[in-house]
């Protein structure tokens, strides 16, 4: 096979990114507009006014990007082959010596590129947008400076209960920590009888620990009950920002490795991860899907999409995302209800969408 890139490969993925970013705009904008439109009923509250409005559907803008991609990925693709097909560009491409195989290869990679980009959105960018989103839409619909999702928050660590009435992210000099306020950690020995109650103004979280401040405990000894006062006390604990947050935030907007200390804070504490578990391995296999799903779309650029006009490429691209999502989730669904493992969930899916792609392929190709 000849190196990459050559000239028409560089011309068809100039075509096929082309494209796909235009859906990909369409679609980003449509959807945008969508969620701006639902917050219009929010208005008013507070200090939340159109403009705060619109600053909290900004920062969602990375993570709505994140999840439209495999579908506008997959439009845009069948829409540029489409339109390399319906100019007969595609035909000329071939008649030069452009194998299939290679044109498949050449829409990879440029979906690859993406796909690369998209990944490394939803690791930084996106968590990040959906932080400053919920904060900028909180303080200003509560007068209150605390940020409100830690507001009445409980959570586990072994044996020790805490709950906290509020709490904020704090930065200083280059660092960020969480501070919560009001807090109360209830200890119980292992055979579930309460062994102390800890009530502290202030706790700080460092690494593996909390430092409290003004601290008042009460102890319960056989028969009798002891109290302390202590201006200071560290409690060591895995207890940390993710695994707080994510009992807070929805799984889905949490970055992986997020996602991989709440699931291990939970199956620590005996809870049920599987939540977690579910929306962890979807993103090690989301780059996977996407680009399994935009090859998978190639064999109709040989076929239908030659004597289709944009409307038909626009429904088929629609629907071929639309079943291939159904089947994956019907699968993830199966996993969650059986307890079976999500890695089987997800790739069993695209193993089977490349398969029927392989069949028409060779059939296309002969």
């Amino acid at each position: 096979m000849k190196p990459f890139p050559k000239i028409h490969d560089v011309y068809v993925a100039k075509v096929v990114i082309g494209t796909i970013l235009l859906t990909w705009m369409v679609l980003l904008g449509l959807d945008v507009m969508l969620a701006l439109v639902s917050e219009i009923g929010d208005v008013g509250k507070g200090d939340y006014g159109f403009g705060k409005a619109v600053a909290h559907v900004a920062y969602t803008a990375p993570r709505r990007a994140y999840t439209l991609f495999p579908t506008s990925a997959v439009i845009g693709a069948l829409m540029g082959l489409g339109q390399l097909a319906a100019s007969s560009e595609l035909t000329a491409l071939r008649a030069l010596g452009l194998s299939r195989r290679r044109l498949g290869l050449t829409v990879a990679g440029s979906v690859a590129l993406l796909t690369l980009l998209m990944v490394v959105n939803g690791e930084t960018l996106g968590p990040w947008g959906d932080r400053m989103s919920n904060i900028v839409k909180q303080t200003a619909t509560n007068r209150d400076t605390v940020v409100a999702r830690y507001s009445g928050l409980w959570a586990r660590e072994g044996e020790v209960i805490l709950n906290a009435q509020g709490g904020q992210e704090r930065s200083q000099n280059g660092r960020t920590w969480l501070e919560l306020r009001d807090v109360r950690l209830y200890e119980f020995e292992p055979d579930g009888r309460l062994k102390s109650i800890s009530q502290a103004a202030v706790a700080e979280h460092r690494p593996g620990s909390w430092l409290l401040r003004n601290v008042t405990r009460t102890l319960f000894e056989g028969k009798s009950v002891r109290r302390e006062t202590l201006p200071e006390q560290t409690w060591a604990s895995k207890l940390d920002t993710a695994a707080l947050t994510a009992d807070l935030d929805s799984p889905r907007y949490l970055g992986s490795a997020e996602l991989r200390e709440a699931m291990q804070y939970r199956e620590r504490n005996g809870l049920d991860a599987n939540e977690f578990e579910e929306h962890y391995w979807g993103r090690w296999f989301y780059p996977f899907n996407a680009l399994a799903l935009c090859i998978a779309a190639v064999p109709f650029a040989f076929g239908t999409l030659r004597s289709g006009g944009l409307g038909r490429r626009l429904f088929l691209g629609i629907v071929f995302s639309l079943g291939f999502w159904l089947v994956q989730e019907t699968f993830v669904r199966a996993a969650n209800a059986f307890r079976l493992d999500y890695r089987i969930a997800y790739v069993a899916p695209t193993l089977l969408m490349l398969a029927l792609s392989t069949v028409l392929f060779r059939r296309r190709s002969g």
